[in-house]
Order: C-alpha cells, then structure tokens, then sequence
C-alpha cells in the first residue's frame, strides 16, 4: 500500500501552530514511508473562507518547508459532486430526505431536554417515503444503524468503541443545498485514496460517522491517528492570551523554519532523548507509535532556546542573508558587503536568540555614530582613563595592519604602559564603540568595525582629562 497523507485546513483565519503540527506530523509520516502528501482547502463555509486565509495557508506551509505533492484541492469547486454523490446514498437507501423545519427541530430539542431525554433528531422523516402538504425544501440525512457499534482502531488513542444507537442520524446535505463537513471529507479522502488521516483529537467523536459513511460509500475508511491538542503553559486551549499562535507571527518574530519544525515535532512525539534534529532526521525517524498520548504544552522559553541553537548553528554567509529583511524594517542600513555583514553576525549570533534581537544586536555596527549610555559612559568613561584612551587610540591609529590580532597588540602595549588591566581599558572601549557595556570580544568588535569608524568613536566618546 502506498501511503498518502493530507493536510485539510479550512481557510477562516491564520494558520494556528497547532494545525500546522497536524500538517507536520502528515508530512513526516509521508515522506518516512516514501508516500505523498496532499493539500486540501476545505472552503465550504463560504461566509468566513477567504482568499486572503488561503494565501496565508500556502506561504506559512512554503516557510516552513512542507512542500505538497497534491493539490492544493478546494472543496468549493467540488460541490456538484458532493450533492451527487449524497443523492446516490438516497437513492441506495443509506441517507433520506427531511422536511422537517428549523423551528420544529428546536421544539423537539427542547422537550427532549425537558424529558431528560438527548437532544438528538428523532428520526420523524426516517420513514416518509413523500413530503408534508406545501414542503419543498428539505435536508438529506444519512440513516445511522440503530444496533451496534463502530470500532475506531485509533494509532494514538488506540481501540476506541462507539455504540451506533448513540449516533444520530445526521445531515449530510442541508436543506441550503450546502453539503457539510463529515460528508465532503468522506468524499474527498476517498477519491483523493488518503491512507491515513493524521488531525487533531478534537475530532475525534465525528470519526464514527465518518467511517459509517465510508461504509455506505462502499469505500475502506483509511486509517486513524488522533493527535492530542496543544495546550498553553496553564494547561489551557492554546490560544492568543498565551502569545502568538499564527505560524507566520513566529516568522516576523525571528524564527528559522527549521527550528520551529524541530520544536513542533519535539511537541507530542519523541525519539529517545535527542532534542534536535535535522529534516532529514525527522523523516527517518518519525512513527506515529512515538506520539504522545497527553497534550503537548506549548512553552516560549524552549522554543526560543531551539531556535537559538539553530541560528548558532547556521553558517554565517546564510544568517547574513536571512538578516537582511530585518535590518531593513528595523531602520537600519543593508550593508552591500554581504561578507562583511557574515563577519558581524559572525560575532554575535552565539549572543541572540532570534532575528530580530539579532538585528537590533547588529546596530552599531550598522550606524554612523552612536550616543553612549548615560550611566555606562558616567562610570566608564571617566578623565581618570582619558590618558590610557587617547594613547591606545594613537597606536591603534598606527598599526600596519587592522586586524584582531595587531589590535590585541595595541591593547596589550597600552596597558602595560599605564599599569592597567584589561577590564579597565576594555570597558571604556566599548562603551565608546558600541554605546554599552555588552558586546562580543573587544577586539573582534573594533577588526570588524573598521579603523575609522573605531577611531572616530573613541575620539568623540574621549573624557576630558
């Protein structure tokens, strides 16, 4: 059997992170087992689908990688279809008309509930084999067995047993002519041949349907694995309150595709201890015996933790290209020199954590001149140490060469000169060149900086003695 997996999201908002882990863990179990991996926009609400919620499925699956072999498919281009494919049911005495309207649906749940009874269809049209006087309009039902019970042999949740009398018989085509959910799903994964349906346990109690339609269809139901929710840090729905939740909110905020991958896949599936892995690892190694059976929660601190082992591990030349975008939209110039911009990420991206900190890291490098820190400056760069500067300054004015080594050199002679230790003369260096008292080594930050902009700093940060 060749396997073939989708990702079906319905196109009324920005990807959550919690349905993109669905769409992950597909796209793993796919490609584990050489198979294909189909895309599916399920459009049938049509008053909260929006083209605009499309476009933000396909870039936030284009960010992070899970390249599709089918599709994308749309289910509002399958409708004369679905409506076919219902009427065949009524025609084969699987499904029926009901003419029963809104208003006598809600009177019938509400005496069901004053009676202590389920509020579920009675089944009055069950057996009408011709309308009410004046009825037109009418939904199609699928007629639910009454006895017995369908088994869900579930790869997460294991055998799970529901009892048919416990189901109703449910609309698969409302009485708009609109077919529903559990009916187009069932249609497409048949015609599409999905293998194995991998979504969220939150739907769960709709499979039994599904399967009875499957059944009805004449058609094998693929196999299941109901992956357990995302929970917030309270044990809570994931939700906003929480932080951000659309994938392409992590983009913005300084995330690698593949460190997100890497932390959604670590969310409810494991393999032993290991923590990091590269795409090609997660394809080898993933199974769905390894998913988790409780809820995966959502923690920031890790997330931001694995992405910064990813950008520690990038090579500089590539971190530089991905930096550019941010420098640009925090305000800063683009150096041209792109092996230049390696040699300062070069310096600090063992220091930031995503992104963004990583460009506002990068300012002054990037700026003309910079104003030092009030406090930094009152404590550091005081006459006391105004000798010690200005005679650096001198000799670094003058070295042969601009590089960390001859700068060290500077360093050193001026020291023993004047009797100081590093720190002394360190610190008030870099409050000059960068404006604060936290950078990467003193003297990589003045050989990627450049002489003169080393020396212009240095002189217009320079105390009065």
């Amino acid at each position: 059997m060749s396997v073939r997996t989708r990702f079906a999201p319905s196109p009324t908002g920005a990807l959550h992170i919690g349905s993109v882990r669905t769409a992950l863990f597909s796209y793993l179990f796919a490609r584990h087992h050489g198979g294909a991996f189909v895309l599916r926009i399920e459009d049938t609400d049509r008053e909260r689908s929006t083209a605009e919620s499309v476009r933000d499925i396909l870039e936030s699956l284009g960010w992070l990688g899970l390249a599709w072999d089918e599709g994308p498919y749309h289910q509002s281009e399958r409708m004369a279809l679905y409506r076919a494919r219902a009427e065949a049911l009524v025609a084969a005495g699987a499904a029926y008309r009901c003419w029963c309207t809104p208003e006598e649906l809600e009177a019938r749940r509400q005496a069901a509930r004053a009676a202590g009874r389920r509020p579920i269809y009675d089944r009055t049209c069950r057996e009408r084999t011709a309308p009410p006087a004046g009825r037109t309009d009418h939904a199609l039902r699928f007629r639910t067995p009454l006895a017995g019970e369908t088994v869900i042999d579930d790869h997460v949740k294991d055998r799970v047993v529901f009892q048919n009398a416990e189901l109703d018989d449910f609309i698969i085509v409302r009485s708009d002519g609109v077919p529903v959910y559990n009916f187009c799903v069932v249609v497409d994964d048949h015609d599409m041949r999905i293998t194995h349906v991998i979504r969220g346990d939150d739907l769960l109690a709709s499979t039994p349907r599904q399967v009875l339609l499957y059944r009805a269809l004449g058609a094998t139901p693929p196999e299941f694995a109901h992956v357990p929710q995302i929970l917030g840090p309270d044990k809570d729905r994931l939700s906003k309150r929480h932080g951000a939740t659309s994938v392409l909110a992590y983009r913005d905020m300084g995330y690698l595709p593949d460190a997100v991958v890497n932390y959604l896949a670590r969310l409810g599936w494991s393999h032993g201890d290991q923590e990091l892995f590269s795409r090609e690892e997660l394809i080898a190694h993933f199974s769905l015996e390894n998913v988790g059976k409780s809820a995966g929660i959502f923690n920031p601190e890790k997330l931001e933790w694995v992405n910064f082992q990813y950008m520690k591990a990038t090579p500089a030349p590539a971190l530089a290209d991905l930096l550019a975008p941010f420098l640009e939209r925090a305000g800063l110039p683009v150096p041209a020199d792109r092996a230049w911009l390696a040699r300062v990420v070069e310096t600090l991206r063992e220091r930031a954590k995503t992104l963004v900190e990583l460009a506002e890291f990068c300012r002054f490098y990037l700026v003309d001149a910079i104003t030092p820190d009030p406090t930094a400056a009152a404590r550091h760069l005081t006459a006391a140490v105004a000798p010690a500067l200005a005679d650096l300054r001198q000799r670094l004015a003058a070295l042969p060469r601009w590089d960390a080594t001859a700068i060290e050199g500077a360093f050193q002679a001026t020291l023993a000169a004047h009797g100081l230790k590093l720190g002394a003369l360190a610190q008030p260096v870099r409050v000059a060149v960068t404006g604060g008292t936290v950078s990467p080594g003193i003297y990589e930050v003045l050989d990627v900086l450049g002489r003169e902009r080393t020396l212009a700093r240095l002189a217009a940060a320079m105390p009065r003695p």
